[in-house]
């Protein structure tokens, strides 16, 4: 969808460009922002990262703590097995599949709520930066800002560094 968006995008830049004559294009402003670096450097983006990071430890702590729990069970499965009665070992098996069901559960859990959460933190951030960007764009007197689907962009046009500036500040 957003391949075919931005080649629509394209497309109709070029129509209008085309159309336009060079008088006109001389008074046009157009700038670019590189989304992707703008993900990767905004400070908003990384105190996102460690607040879910810091967020999430607690659970993934637990998780290796099952992890070493289900192989020092199995160990002593495993070096114990041949000299405990059937009953002894039977419990064990079943206590060790039973905790590695628990594992498997809580990582499924954990990886689900670690996504929805980092969906909500990027939805956000992508807010942030479009408001960034549109603000910078009115400041500045631009009549078009390009994003993705750009093959190329000179420095001159290329405003990344200037909204960064501009989520800093926020």
């Amino acid at each position: 969808m957003r391949k075919m968006h931005s080649t629509i995008l394209t497309i109709t830049l070029l129509a209008v460009l085309s159309v336009c004559s060079r008088a006109v294009l001389a008074e046009v402003k157009i700038g670019f922002v590189d989304s992707v670096k703008l993900l990767e450097a905004a400070p908003q983006a990384k105190s996102a990262q460690s607040k879910i990071e810091t967020e999430f430890a607690p659970r993934e702590k637990e998780l290796v703590a099952l992890q070493r729990e289900i192989k020092t069970k199995e160990d002593k499965l495993e070096r114990d097995g041949a000299v405990m009665s059937e009953s002894e070992r039977s419990k064990l098996e079943r206590d060790i599949l039973a905790t590695r069901r628990d594992l498997k559960r809580s990582q499924d859990e954990f990886r689900d709520d670690l996504n929805i959460r980092r969906n909500e933190v990027l939805a956000k951030l992508q807010k942030d930066m479009f408001e960034a960007v549109v603000s910078l764009a009115k400041e500045q007197k631009f009549d078009l800002i390009l994003t993705q689907g750009v093959v190329y962009s000179s420095d001159r046009v290329d405003i990344t560094d200037s909204v960064l500036k501009k989520l800093g500040g926020k």
